[in-house]
């Protein structure tokens, strides 16, 4: 579809043509998660992380 660059390290990312907003996709190089926030134009930005809830 597109290549985007990681936020992160500045590698460059090939969006898969069925990549969808919300989606996480993993960067190549450095291993970061992202989420696809926009596909017109592509961005992306770091996941969010899950907190712990350890059962409480």
């Amino acid at each position: 579809m597109s290549n985007i660059y990681c936020p992160e390290c500045e590698a460059e990312i090939d969006l898969a043509a069925d990549t969808f907003v919300n989606e996480i996709v993993v960067c190549p190089d450095c291993g970061i998660d992202l989420e696809v926030l926009s596909l017109d134009p592509p961005e992306v930005a770091p996941a969010p992380m899950e907190a712990e809830d350890w059962g409480e």
